[in-house]
C-alpha cells in the first residue's frame, strides 16, 4: 500500500507541476485558453494534483513513523 501511495504522490506531483508551469507560461504569453479550457481551470487542476501528491506523501510518512 505504501508503494502505491508513494507512486501516486510522485505522479500526481509531477503532473500537477507540469500543469501549473504550462498554465503560467501560456498566460504569460497572453493567452486565456489552453485547448478548450480556460487557463484558470488548468491552474486549479495543477494545484489540486499537487495537493493530492502532498497528501499521498504525508500518508506514507505517517504510516512509516507508526511502524
Amino acid at each position: 500500500m505504501q508503494m502505491a501511495l508513494l507512486w501516486i504522490g510522485r505522479l500526481a506531483g509531477f503532473l500537477g507541476a507540469l500543469l501549473v508551469i504550462a498554465s503560467v507560461l501560456r498566460r504569460a504569453s497572453g493567452a486565456f485558453f489552453l485547448g478548450s479550457l480556460q487557463i484558470g481551470t488548468v491552474l486549479q487542476g495543477g494545484i489540486a494534483a499537487t495537493i493530492l501528491g502532498c497528501l499521498a506523501y504525508l500518508i506514507v510518512l505517517v504510516e512509516y513513523r507508526h511502524k
